[in-house]
Order: structure tokens, then C-alpha cells, then sequence
């Protein structure tokens, strides 16, 4: 991608030659990917990602073969070996990476320079700044799906044939083995073609028994497939973290000492491709296993300190992999400001595309997205247009932003009785700062916590646990579909519990009001946060806004009657949203708009989603495990991460947001029928002069009667 001139500042040359620095001390450093030993295997950041367990062998096209295999041919008529390609394009990501970060940079300045002057010379220079920016993207993007197309193409897999060797491989004594072949270990199905590679006859795995799972792992394929991302999520209903790890410790141990850096032998393959599994469970499911196993990790840590670390460097890498992932889970509740992050993503040496990802608040395409379910359902707004249209909306906006000192909110009433500062606020507003807050409780979310929700009490139209009961009283021993050793995480209960305090919440905070009119006021303020909302593509808050509305008591409200026509409708639209949320697992991944457009899914619908595909029996009558339908499971979860990508970067306020965490948390556990009762505004009132007509005809009917 050649960067076409759009008049670089001084400054912008400045960041330029700090980045050729950056890029020559990066050359230079010892450690760096592909361009250390050719025979040492790449250790940096081999999580295949959600990416390989939604697309499978479809995530590699046919426009990433063809350019993989035109690599470096314009400096030699032959093809070049795989460690040069490797070198080759390290180079090209690394300077288009710099050029996408130097041009981020750029357009940040540029567009604090408008807001100032506000120039006729910046403001027609953004709008091409912005198409660079989304070709330059494009373009890092594809670069790192060939890189990790290079990185799971590598030589350490061995094939299909070759698995009872790894099985054979992970035993002291293996004299009283009986001998196995892959028929008894994994069943397959045979495709027409391929879609990928256009290869004929192309083996999918169907079914396996649990050891015979685990060695696919090994698989030349198994990466590509997108297997190994699949397994690493549902490994958990036929095997337990402790079996899984000491699968690949025994490989380890037994190949370790004999490898060597010839990469055609089996040892060697084996040992490396155990590292390269292990590292990837590490880097994705840290939180989910190890964080919440203690003995687990010290298992871990033992083996590679006593066997590992004296051979070679795999053992610190290891050890400094799991000291990086335990100190983001515990810098994970502590949530900074905006602006610490921005300043630690600058300080960062080289960044990874999806910390500059990051750095675009909003996709460009944003700008083309109008959600329509009926024909009674409009367009988005028109403030909403105008705010996606505007340039603030394509990069992130400062943290000391304007939106904060312009609203005319006082906060000194924040004490004060009912909730007067949701009315004043705007319905924008409101949704914004509830998106923020919704985002901190998703983003510590995994795939694996929908997975067996059943045992968690988890259940169709009603809350997972009641609010009388703690979450550590829950019974696993109701349908539990993980293995009875298997730890289990129960996050997914506080993100459910945190739904349904802000679904009571909006309830209460309605019922509390003393007047029928602040009642409509209230209900339509509601009403249009949750269309926001989901505008927004925030569905978590837009299905807990409605099933707020939706309580029994707050349905019968006097309110609904004078409510205006226009508003009511949007009542039936945020009940069209939940039917499509309902109607497919893959709703909201269809098109590419999940890539670029913030979400958050519902995580009730999201866990009944899982619920029915984890219905049925997981094993056939031989006792093998169905990979068919533990792959479709893995392929409905992986959205978790692949929406966590791309997150709001609305500019929070703190204050507002203060104020709805107390709110929410006064009225989280609050009784909606007892809070009603004491208000008179909740009931249908009689006219005064009806009331005493009818007082009247009874006492006539009652002295005709003694007559």
C-alpha cells in the first residue's frame, strides 16, 4: 500500500523518524519473531483467536494461498523457503503497521487542529485521511492473516497416520499398550471439495474418542481447520484441565531431551507443537482454567522450572507468558481512564493491530448502518446521523471531552428523592455512559462461561439465581455436562445478575414516581435509551430495558394509556429485537458490520443459544464424542471475542455514571409490587364524582332491598 501525500506537519516527519528507530532497535532485538533462529519455533502470540473457531478452514481464502506463494518472487525467479517468506513479510508488516500508526497519529492532531481553527484546509483533508486510514487497515489485516497463515502452516504437525505415535510418545512403558490406529481413536466424513483449497475428497473430522482428541491436536492441519481454537473452548465435556495439561507435559517429558532442531523428525515435531498448544491455551483461557485453579498453575510452573527452562529458552518464555497473563487478570477489575490507556498504547514499542484498532472509535461504514426490523421501524435518528457522520465519530474522543462541561445537568441533586436526573439527562446521554458500563462487566466475560450454564441454574425466561440465594450455594450437580473434576467458572452469574438488577432498576425507578406525568416522562426516556441502545448495537442494555418494562406490575401502569403513540412503538420494536436475537445463534455475525461496529449480545439469549445446541447426547453409541456438535458449539461462543474487539470508546462521565451505579445498586434487589403499593400513582383512579354516584345507587339498591 503506497501512502499517498496529504501534506505532513513537522510533527508527523518527527514521528517518522522515531518509528524508524523503533523499527531498526525491533530488528535488532534478539527475541523478535522470525527474524531470531529459523529453527526455533515463534512463541509470540499463537492464539489462533476466535477468528479460527468461527471460520474454520474457511478463514484463509484463496487470496491468502496466492499471495503466500508469490512472496519474494520479484527478487528471485524461484520460490523462496519458508524462513526467507517469513523475514520478508515480518518487514512488510512492521512497516505498514508503522505507517498505519504514524497516520493515526496524524489524523488525531488534525482533527484537534480543526476543532480550534477550524480551517477549510483540515476539513477537507479528514475525509481522505479517513479513507487512507481504512485501506491501511485493510491492508495490516490482511498481512497478519497470511503471518498467522505462515505460523499454523509450519512444519511441527505430523500427519494423520503418525497420531498413535503421539499418544505412544507420552508413555514410560509402552510394552503394555495395546496397539491402536486412528480408526479407533477418530472418525471422519469425507466432503466433495474443499472451499478453501479446492482439494477433492478432503477428510472432516467427525468424532473421536477423548484421547484420540487430544492427539488431533498434533494434526499438520489442526490449526488451519481451526481446530485447535475449537478444542481449546470445548475440551471441558469430555476432558478436565488436569488431563488435558498432563497430555501435553507427559509429550514434553518424553520427546524434550531427544529433539533436536531438525524439523523432519518426530520429536522434534511433537515437542514443538506441545509448546505451541500450550502457549495458545495460556494466551487464550488463562482466565477460565488457570486463574481459578491453583493447583493447576503450580503443576505448570513446576514442570517448567525443574525440566523445562534448564534445556533451552522455552521455560522462561513460558514462565514470563503466564507472570504477563496473571497480571492482566488482575489488572482487569481496575478499570483506568481513558486517558492512561491512550498514554500506555503510546509508550508501547510496537503495537499489535488490535491495540490500533482500538484507536477508531467508530468504522467509516458506521456511517451506512440503519437498523430496520418492519416497516414501522424507521431509520436511526437524526441526531444519531449527524453525531456517525460527523469527524469525531471515526476516532476516539478526549477524555476531558466537551460533552461533560456543555451538559446543563446539576449533580448537585443527586441525593435528592426519584430519579429527576434521568429526565433532565438526554436519552443519548444515558445510553452512552449505560454502554460504558455494560462493556466493563462483558469484557471480563469468556466464551467458555456460556458453556454448561445448565449446571449454574441457569433457565428460559427467568433470572439464573434468585436473589435470595448466593451464587456459591448453586447445585452443579443439576445437569452438568463437564467432566465432575472440571473446574467451572461462574462469572456468567454476575453478568445475568447484573442484568437483572438493571432490568429491576428501571422498574422501580418508574413505579417510585409520585405523578402519572413523570411516569410518562420516565417510560418514555426509557424507551428511547433502549432504541438507542440497540441502535448502537448494544443489545444486553436494550434487553434489559425492556424486560424492566415488561415486569407485571409496571405493564398495568396508567401511564401506558397517555402515552405517545410514537414512543409506544418503540415498545414493539424492542420486541421485534428480541425475536431476531432469538431466531439465530449467528444473527448478529452475519455480514461484516460485527467487525467494524461495537456489539453487545444479550448474554441470556446468547446462553439459551448454547443451551439448545448443547441438547442432545454428545457421544455415539461407540462412545466416541460428536466433534460436529462440539465444534458448532465452539463456533456460537467464539463471538464473545470477536465482539470484544471492538469496543465503545465513548467519552465517559464519570459523574453520570456514578449516579446510575447507585441507583442500580439501590434498587437491585427491590420488591416492584411492595414499591408500587405505596404509590398511589400506580393504580387506575376513580373520578370523584363517579366514586359518590356510585356510593349513591348502592345505598338505593341496599334500602330497596329492606323494603
Amino acid at each position: 500500500l503506497q501512502s499517498n501525500g496529504c501534506g505532513v506537519s513537522p510533527g508527523f516527519a518527527e514521528e517518522n523518524r522515531e518509528t524508524e528507530e523503533e523499527e531498526q532497535a525491533m530488528i535488532k532485538r534478539p527475541g523478535n519473531s522470525y527474524l531470531a533462529s529459523p529453527n526455533l519455533p515463534d512463541f509470540q502470540g499463537f492464539s489462533p483467536g476466535w477468528s479460527s473457531a468461527f471460520y474454520g478452514a474457511e478463514c484463509f481464502d484463496s487470496e491468502v494461498h496466492s499471495y503466500l506463494k508469490n512472496l519474494g518472487k520479484q527478487k528471485s525467479s524461484e520460490s523462496q523457503n519458508i524462513d526467507a517468506k517469513k523475514v520478508e513479510l515480518e518487514q512488510l508488516l512492521m512497516m505498514e503497521t508503522k505507517n498505519y500508526r504514524k497516520t493515526v497519529k496524524f489524523y488525531q492532531k488534525l482533527l484537534q487542529k480543526e476543532r480550534r481553527s477550524k480551517g477549510p484546509e483540515t476539513k477537507s483533508m479528514l475525509p481522505k485521511l479517513r479513507g487512507q486510514l481504512q485501506e491501511m487497515k485493510s491492508k495490516v489485516q490482511f498481512l497478519e492473516l497470511v503471518k498467522k497463515y505462515m505460523m499454523y502452516a509450519e512444519q511441527w504437525g505430523v500427519e494423520s497416520y503418525v497420531l498413535p505415535t503421539v499418544i505412544h510418545s507420552g508413555k514410560s512403558d509402552t510394552m503394555d499398550m495395546a496397539p491402536m490406529d486412528e480408526s479407533s481413536l477418530l472418525l471422519y466424513y469425507n466432503t466433495e471439495k474443499h472451499q478453501c483449497n479446492n482439494q477433492k475428497g478432503v477428510r472432516v473430522l467427525q468424532a473421536g474418542t477423548p484421547l484420540g482428541l487430544m492427539a488431533y491436536l498434533y494434526s499438520r492441519n489442526a490449526f488451519l481447520e481451526g481446530y485447535v481454537q475449537q478444542f481449546l473452548y470445548t475440551f471441558r465435556y469430555f476432558c478436565t484441565q488436569e488431563d488435558f495439561l498432563q497430555f501435553l507435559l507427559n509429550r514434553i517429558s518424553s520427546t524434550l531431551s531427544s529433539a533436536s532442531l531438525d524439523p523432519s523428525t518426530s520429536h522434534t515435531k511433537i515437542c514443538n507443537r506441545s509448546f505451541y498448544i500450550l502457549q495458545a491455551w495460556i494466551e487464550d483461557c488463562y482466565s477460565v482454567d488457570f486463574a481459578t485453579n491453583t493447583d493447576l498453575l503450580g503443576t505448570l510452573k513446576e514442570f517448567i522450572s525443574s525440566k523445562v527452562a534448564s534445556l533451552n529458552g522455552y521455560g522462561e518464555r513460558l514462565l514470563s507468558l503466564l507472570e504477563d497473563a496473571s497480571a492482566r487478570k488482575d489488572g482487569s477489575g481496575d478499570q483506568c481512564s481513558s486517558v492512561d490507556k491512550c498514554e500506555e498504547e503510546s509508550e508501547e514499542g510496537r503495537k499489535t493491530l488490535h491495540s490500533l484498532c482500538k484507536k477508531l472509535s467508530e468504522d467509516v461504514s458506521r456511517k451506512n448502518f440503519y437498523w430496520k426490523l418492519s416497516k414501522g421501524v424507521g431509520p436511526i435518528a437524526l441526531y444519531q446521523r449527524e453525531w456517525l457522520h460527523s469527524g469525531s465519530g471515526v476516532l476516539p474522543k478526549p477524555c476531558c471531552s466537551s460533552f461533560t462541561e456543555e451538559s446543563s445537568v446539576s449533580f448537585a441533586r443527586r441525593d435528592e428523592v426519584g430519579p429527576f436526573l434521568l429526565i433532565e439527562c438526554s436519552a443519548q446521554q444515558l445510553c452512552w455512559q449505560l454502554t460504558l458500563l455494560q462493556q466493563e462487566v462483558f469484557n471480563k466475560c469468556h466464551p467458555v462461561h456460556f458453556l454448561n450454564s445448565r449446571a449454574l441454574g441457569v433457565k428460559d425466561k427467568c433470572v439464573a439465581v434468585p436473589k435470595a440465594v448466593s451464587t456459591d450455594t448453586v447445585s452443579l450437580q443439576v445437569c452438568n455436562l463437564f467432566l465432575s473434576k472440571c473446574i467451572q467458572d461462574q462469572y456468567l452469574l454476575q453478568l445475568l445478575k447484573n442484568a437483572d438488577s438493571i432490568s429491576t432498576w428501571v422498574a422501580a425507578e418508574i413505579v417510585t414516581c409520585h405523578t402519572t406525568k413523570r411516569q410518562v416522562s420516565l417510560l418514555s426516556k426509557f424507551l428511547l435509551i433502549a432504541k438507542c441502545c440497540y441502535e448502537q448495537r448494544n443489545f444486553a442494555t436494550a434487553m434489559q430495558i425492556l424486560a424492566g418494562l415488561e415486569n407485571l406490575i409496571v405493564r398495568q401502569l396508567p401511564a401506558w394509556k397517555i402515552l405517545p403513540a410514537k414512543v409506544a412503538e418503540i415498545m414493539e420494536e424492542l420486541k421485534a429485537v428480541e425475536v431476531f436475537l432469538k431466531s439465530d445463534s449467528l444473527c448478529l455475525m452475519e455480514g461484516d458490520r460485527f467487525k467494524t461496529l461495537p456489539t453487545i449480545p444479550s448474554a441470556h439469549v446468547l446462553a439459551m443459544h448454547v443451551q439448545q445446541l448443547e441438547t442432545g447426547g454428545f457421544t455415539m453409541t461407540n462412545g466416541a464424542h460428536k466433534w460436529t456438535k462440539l465444534r458448532n458449539i465452539a463456533k456460537v461462543v467464539s463471538q464473545v471475542h470477536a465482539f470484544q474487539e471492538n469496543p465503545y470508546t465513548y467519552a465517559p462521565d464519570f459523574k453520570l455514571q456514578s449516579y446510575l451505579r447507585q441507583r442500580i445498586s439501590r434498587f437491585k434487589d427491590a420488591d416492584i409490587s411492595a414499591l408500587a403499593a405505596d404509590n398511589c400513582a400506580n393504580f387506575h383512579q376513580i373520578p370523584a364524582e363517579k366514586h359518590s354516584r356510585k356510593i349513591q345507587d348502592t345505598l338505593r339498591r341496599m334500602k330497596a332491598t329492606f323494603q
